[in-house]
C-alpha cells in the first residue's frame, strides 16, 4: 500500500472505530497484563531540560537497545525483552512524556530523542550497541548513526522508514498531535489501533489489543503532540542508508500499512548486506502482535551474523 492511500485508510479508521470507542474506555493506568515481563533493573536518567527518561534492564550479554515507537513506550517490547535477555543485555526506554518517563514541554526531535537514547547508554557505561528502532524509533535509530556511528555494533529497523513525511503523511501526524490537543491521548487507539494490529488479532487477541491500549494511554498529551509533531517533520533518512557499516536487520509485518513492505525492501536495497525479513500475520505492532516470530528472527540474524 502506497502512502497516497494511507489518509483514506486512516480516516475510514477513525469513522469505524468512533462507532465502538467506548470498547477502549476500560483500562488502567499500567498496560495489561500481556507481556509483561519483569526486568532485571528500572533506572530513571535526568536530562538537563528537566525531562526524564525511564529505562529497563534485563539480562546478560552484548547490549541491545530498543527504541518504541508512537505513541508507546519500552513495555511495547515486553516480550521480545523476556526472550532476547536470555542470550543479550536488553535495555528498553520511554522517550520523554511516554510510559514512565517525564517531559517538561510539548517539544521534540528526531534529535533530541536519540541524544535521550544516548544518555541511556552513558548512564549505563554502554559504549556499543546493537540499536533498535521501531516506527518513530527508526529515524531515532538513523540519527544516532548519523551522530555517532562509532556506538552501533548492528543496527534493526522494525516496521519503519527511512523517508521524509510526504504532505499527505505530515498531515494526518499534525492532525493527531491536534487531535490530542483537542480531545486527549484516550482518542488515539480508536484511530491508530487498526493500523497496528491485524483484524485477525483484534477479533481474537483481546488481550493484545488491551495491552497495547494501555500502553498508548500512558502517553502524556505534551509526549503525545510533541510525537506527532516530530513524525511530520523528520529528516529525510535515506542518505544515510549506503553509509551504515554495521550489520542490519530489516523486519516488517506484511499487512503493515503505515510503512508497509515495499518500503522496507527500499531500504534492504540501499543498505549495504542488509537483512530482511517479513512477518506473516502481522501488521505495524509486529513486535507486540507476533513476538515470537520476531525474536526468532533477530536471534537467527545474530547467530548468522559475524560481529
Amino acid at each position: 500500500m502506497s502512502m497516497r492511500t494511507l489518509p483514506t485508510l486512516l480516516l475510514a479508521t477513525g469513522l469505524a472505530l468512533a462507532m465502538d470507542s467506548a470498547v477502549a474506555q476500560s483500562q488502567a493506568s499500567k498496560p495489561a497484563e500481556y507481556g509483561q515481563a519483569a526486568a532485571a533493573s528500572t533506572e530513571v536518567v535526568q536530562r538537563p531540560d528537566g525531562a526524564t527518561i525511564h529505562y529497563e534492564v534485563s539480562g546478560q550479554g552484548t547490549p541491545m537497545l530498543l527504541i518504541h515507537g508512537y505513541p508507546l513506550s519500552g513495555e511495547l517490547f515486553a516480550k521480545n525483552r523476556e526472550a532476547l535477555s536470555k542470550q543479550f543485555k536488553v535495555i528498553t526506554l520511554d522517550q520523554r512524556g511516554f510510559g514512565q518517563s517525564k517531559t517538561p514541554n510539548s517539544e521534540a526531535s528526531v534529535k533530541t530523542y536519540a541524544e535521550d537514547a544516548f544518555a541511556v547508554m552513558d548512564a549505563l557505561k554502554i559504549d556499543k550497541a546493537i540499536i533498535g528502532g521501531m516506527s518513530m524509533g527508526g529515524p531515532v535509530a538513523l540519527e544516532m548513526y548519523r551522530q555517532s556511528p562509532e556506538r552501533f555494533k548492528g543496527m534493526m529497523l522494525i516496521d519503519t522508514t527511512a523517508n521524509p513525511a510526504i504532505p499527505p503523511e505530515a498531515g494526518l501526524w499534525n492532525g493527531m498531535a491536534t487531535l490530542v490537543q483537542d480531545k486527549g491521548v484516550s482518542a488515539l487507539p480508536p484511530v491508530l489501533l487498526k493500523d497496528m494490529l491485524t483484524g485477525e488479532t483484534r477479533l481474537a487477541k483481546k488481550p493484545v489489543v488491551s495491552t497495547l491500549e494501555g500502553i498508548i494511554k500512558q502517553a502524556s498529551k505534551e509526549a503525545a503532540i510533541a510525537g506527532a509533531h516530530v513524525l511530520a517533520n523528520r529528516p529525510d533518512s535515506r542518505p544515510t542508508l549506503p553509509t551504515i557499516k554495521v550489520p542490519t536487520l530489516i523486519i516488517v509485518g506484511v499487512a503493515d500499512t503505515i510503512y508497509p513492505p515495499a518500503m522496507a525492501t527500499a531500504m534492504k536495497e540501499a543498505i549495504p548486506n542488509a537483512t530482511l525479513k517479513m512477518i506473516d500475520g502481522a501488521a505495524h505492532a509486529a513486535v507486540i502482535e507476533k513476538p515470537d516470530q520476531v525474536n526468532q528472527s533477530i536471534l537467527d540474524w545474530a547467530k548468522a551474523t559475524k560481529w
